[in-house]
């Protein structure tokens, strides 16, 4: 095989390459943007508003939350800093260090030995109503703060989906333009390639 025809196959399988790693680009570049934008989109229509002053004292929250005081929450990260610094520090808080699983089971058992001794005809003390009340208010405080966590984090991980797009898009950009370079620098190389291989 003459050089000259192989500086010509490998150039043009590597500008082949460039093509390809330039639409991979441009879709990756599309997908963060899209991505980006909805997780912007789908938090402001949330209208939170990141707490700020005495609501982040705690020093378990500050360090995390004070960057974004006051802030519209837009964005994954400002979305995780409020799920995993705020709620989870509140909920922790309120719970005594329960989680919802606990509370809820702790509820479930109070409920149905109170169901039981109404059966066997068992007066019910007003402290143990009391408690299955406050139970109660706790497993739904605590479902709440669950279900808001989880969404929060959905936005997170989309949001960071979206910059590891724009960080491969970047990549594949290098890598096309490189490749177009050394793909150019090929053929104009086996212009003057002589001799077999």
């Amino acid at each position: 095989m003459r050089r000259s025809a192989l500086d010509k196959l490998v150039s043009a399988v590597g500008l082949a390459l460039a093509v390809v790693l330039a639409v991979a680009g441009g879709l990756l570049t599309y997908a963060n943007i899209y991505i980006t934008e909805q997780v912007k989109t789908q938090l402001s229509n949330q209208r939170i508003t990141m707490p700020s002053g005495d609501a982040i004292a705690d020093e378990r929250i500050k360090p995390y939350l004070e960057q974004y005081a006051g802030q519209e929450m837009t964005t994954g990260d400002q979305a995780y800093a409020f799920a995993e610094h705020y709620i989870a520090v509140h909920m922790e808080s309120a719970g005594g260090g329960r989680t919802y699983e606990e509370v809820s089971g702790e509820y479930t058992s109070l409920n149905a030995q109170i169901k039981a001794d109404r059966a066997a005809g068992k007066e019910i003390s007003q402290t143990t109503l009391d408690e299955l009340d406050s139970l109660a208010q706790l497993r739904q405080t605590l479902f709440m703060g669950n279900t808001l966590r989880g969404l929060l984090l959905n936005a997170y991980a989309f949001g960071t989906m979206a910059k590891i797009a724009g960080y491969a898009a970047i990549a594949a950009f290098v890598g096309a333009a490189v490749l177009l370079a050394l793909g150019l620098l090929g053929l104009r190389h086996s212009k003057t390639a002589t001799g077999e291989i």
